[in-house]
């Protein structure tokens, strides 16, 4: 057991292992415009065109694209594919599915509310720091977003320990120079989970390999016959094993560009500039919520310089609920990521008296949910209604409107039992 750990150990050493000669001349030479090495840029293009102007609404829950859009913009990718499915959905268009990833991920698209809707539009600063990048730092630029930074949670779906690099490298290990080959459906089940079809998509998007497409059966997805590595992939991920298998960036919260450029702009010197995000700061007003659970809801104002954990005990005051319990506060960012914000008693940061309202990035419309007590698990819907301007008469938390009769928090035998009688 000790030498298993050894060689582990061995294999995790943070020096990067040493290209070959070919791979190196390989990428000094390599010219990156939007159809190669692959078609990322293309079609990444394509989706940032699809959102004008107005933008695309989106389902509530995952805020994924609905299936009305999802035909038509598949014939526009330079990879469209094939279906026998009676109602796809975003992820069984893996390309698609990759793409809103990126989109997503790198904050040049944002949701905004719209009365109950839900839209993805373009976020303009982003876009405009975007467009300003030439085409080898949009390159790296997705690549990172999708390597470094991609959040399955983005997606609709559990993010893990693991981020995508992690995965890719391991999925890499498993494609023989032979190429891997999948002779019958069952066969991609094992990769449709892990590393996931999405990935797999955009490892052939970013031209690290390339795959034969099969014939879809009747109410089937995706059919991929086979993948097989391309030479540029070798050499991407020779040059990042440490970093995927070290898990380097995982628990940076702020994503920050750059993060791969010192072992890329050696071959790609063009490779100067960086997309920057806005930062998000406070944001000073009276903050309405409306806080519903069960079939009764409150309204409360509270001020942005109030912490977070001032919110929490309004919200029991307004149902009658005492204070005996743990919480937290979770809300999706604007990249599509869970965040949580937890009882100052809890372990792990964030902590509720520790964030002011003002620093949440929520805009009118956008919910979070308040789950309290770890055993009963209340969970109550949260939603900012509007942010009003500073108000010097109102200094700490207020409850506005009362409607619908407050749950019971505690069950008891008695209860039920008069119930019944």
């Amino acid at each position: 057991m000790e030498d298993l750990f050894a060689r582990l150990e061995r294999t995790l050493t943070p020096e990067l292992p040493s290209l070959t000669e070919s791979q190196q001349q390989l990428l000094k030479e390599l010219s990156i415009d939007e159809n190669q090495p692959g078609t990322i840029l293309r079609d990444f293009q394509t989706l940032i065109d699809f959102l004008q102007p107005k933008g695309v609404e989106v389902s509530s829950v995952n805020n994924l694209l609905p299936l009305k859009v999802l035909s038509e913009l598949n014939l526009r990718l330079s990879h469209p594919i094939e279906t026998k499915l009676k109602r796809p959905v975003q992820k069984s268009y893996p390309y698609i599915n990759g793409l809103y990833l990126l989109l997503r991920s790198s904050g040049i698209a944002q949701l905004k509310s719209q009365g109950k809707k839900q839209i993805l539009v373009l976020d303009e600063a982003v876009l405009a720091a975007w467009s300003s990048l030439n085409l080898t730092e949009r390159y790296f630029t997705l690549l990172e977003t999708w390597l470094i930074w991609g959040n399955n949670e983005t997606i609709g779906e559990r993010q893990d320990v693991w981020n995508n690099l992690f995965k890719c490298i391991q999925f890499w290990a498993r494609v023989s120079d032979k190429g891997l080959k999948f002779a019958k459906y069952e066969d991609q089940n094992d990769v449709s989970y892990y590393p996931g079809l999405h990935n797999i998509a955009l490892l052939e998007l970013f031209g690290l390999l390339t795959i034969k497409q099969g014939k879809p059966q009747e109410g089937k997805g995706w059919r991929i016959n086979s993948v097989q590595r391309l030479p540029l992939g070798d050499a991407v991920f020779r040059l990042l094993f440490s970093i995927g298998m070290l898990g380097k960036f995982e628990d940076e919260v702020d994503i920050n560009f750059g993060k791969l450029q010192p072992n890329f702009q050696p071959y790609f010197p063009e490779w100067e500039r960086n997309l920057t995000l806005p930062k998000q700061g406070f944001n000073d007003g009276i903050y309405i919520f409306k806080v519903s659970v069960s079939k009764s809801w409150r309204r409360i104002a509270i001020p942005a310089k109030r912490q977070l954990s001032s919110l929490a005990s309004i919200i029991l005051d307004a149902f009658d609920f005492d204070y005996d319990h743990l919480y937290e506060f979770i809300y999706k960012d604007r990249f599509g990521r869970i965040c949580k914000i937890g009882h100052p008693y809890l372990e792990t940061p964030p902590f509720a008296d520790r964030v002011r309202i003002g620093d949440l990035p929520l805009e009118p419309g956008a919910s979070m949910t308040y789950l309290y007590d770890f055993g009963d698990n209340w969970e109550f819907n949260v939603q900012l209604e509007a942010i009003e301007p500073p108000d010097n008469k109102i200094k700490k938390a207020k409850i506005l409107e009362i409607h619908g009769d407050a749950p019971q928090q505690y069950w008891s035998e008695d209860d039920d039992w008069d119930e019944e009688e």
